[in-house]
């Protein structure tokens, strides 16, 4: 971890002793969690951060508030976007509720409120 150690002593710190890491950096360290087989923790631990911080700095990179470099093994899934299909209205096959307990049916319009079908049912059960 030496490399590391020497890295993050040139990291500059603020007034309050936390490191003030610019966009650049930021922007490496997230792209090398995008490389395969790394995770966020390792690379999180390889830069002396904790976790939630990095993930806070891939957020970023979602948003487009940092450019990401591109690094050997960062590897992209291609996406395409096609236009949405319209989706047929569901229709009820019947405009009714039965409400049935035993030998004895209620049959109800389908608006009724909920409510009052729970009622009716209360009232139906022995």
């Amino acid at each position: 971890m030496g490399a590391t150690s020497e890295f993050l002593a040139m990291v500059p710190r603020r007034a309050d002793g936390k490191r003030n890491w610019p966009p650049e950096l930021k922007a490496r360290i997230v792209a090398e969690t995008l490389i395969e087989g790394e995770t966020v923790k390792a690379v999180a631990q390889r830069y002396e951060l904790i976790p939630s911080t990095v993930s806070d700095w891939r957020r970023m990179a979602r948003q487009g508030k940092l450019v990401l470099p591109n690094l050997d093994g960062m590897d992209f899934v291609p996406v395409e976007i096609e236009a949405p299909v319209a989706q047929p209205v569901p229709t009820t096959s019947s405009g009714t509720i039965d409400v049935i307990t035993g030998d004895v049916a209620v049959r109800l319009d389908a608006a009724t409120p909920a409510m009052r079908i729970a009622e009716i049912a209360k009232a139906l059960s022995p």
